[in-house]
C-alpha cells in the first residue's frame, strides 16, 4: 500500500497506551465485543470463530499477534471486521480485537511518513507508515501483510474451516 503523496482517511484505535490505524477502505465494520468459539490446538492470537450476520468469521487478538501481552475485555473493546486478501484471490473477513476505537481521522500528506526500521518493537513489514498527529504519532498498520497470504491469512483460513 502506497501512502504518502495523497491525504488518507484512518480508522484509529489503541492498544494499550499505543495508537494504530487502518484505512478505513480496509475496514467493514465495528462491533462491540463477542466472545468466540474457541478452535482446539489454534495459536495463542487467534481467538476463535464468531456469527457476523451469518458469516462466521475468525477473530484474532491483535495485541498478541504484535507481541503484546493479553488483556481482558472491557465496555471499550471492540472488533473490527476487515477483509484480508487470502489465496486465491479470495478475501477474507477477520475479526480485530482491539481494546478501544478512538475515532476516523484524516491525515494530510505532510503527516505520513514512511515507517522507520529500527529493529524494535515494531518491525517495519507489520507497519505501513507513520501518521503525525499532534504531539504523538499513530502507526498504521498493512493486514494484508500481517494476515494474507503474506502473513497467516491461510493459517487462519485452514483453522475456521476445521472448525
Amino acid at each position: 500500500m502506497t501512502t504518502t503523496g495523497q491525504d488518507i482517511q484512518v480508522v484509529v484505535f489503541g492498544l494499550g497506551e499505543e495508537e494504530f490505524g487502518l484505512p478505513v477502505a480496509s475496514v467493514r465494520e465495528i462491533l462491540d465485543h463477542r466472545p468466540a468459539y474457541r478452535v482446539p490446538n489454534a495459536p495463542a492470537w487467534f481467538l476463535g470463530l464468531t456469527d457476523v450476520r451469518g458469516l462466521s468469521v475468525p477473530m484474532v487478538d491483535l495485541r498478541v499477534r504484535l507481541g503484546m501481552s493479553p488483556a481482558e475485555p472491557t465496555l471499550a473493546t471492540r472488533v473490527l471486521v476487515v477483509d484480508v486478501a487470502a489465496a486465491g484471490g479470495e478475501p477474507l473477513a477477520l475479526g480485530l480485537v482491539v481494546d478501544r476505537v478512538s475515532d476516523v481521522s484524516t491525515f494530510g500528506a505532510d503527516a505520513i511518513e514512511r515507517a522507520p526500521d529500527l529493529g524494535g518493537r515494531w518491525r517495519s513489514e507489520q507497519i505501513d507508515a507513520i501518521l503525525r498527529r499532534g504531539a504523538g504519532f499513530v502507526a498504521l498498520l498493512d493486514v494484508d501483510r500481517l494476515f494474507g497470504t503474506a502473513g497467516a491469512g491461510d493459517a487462519i483460513a485452514a483453522l475456521a474451516l476445521a472448525a
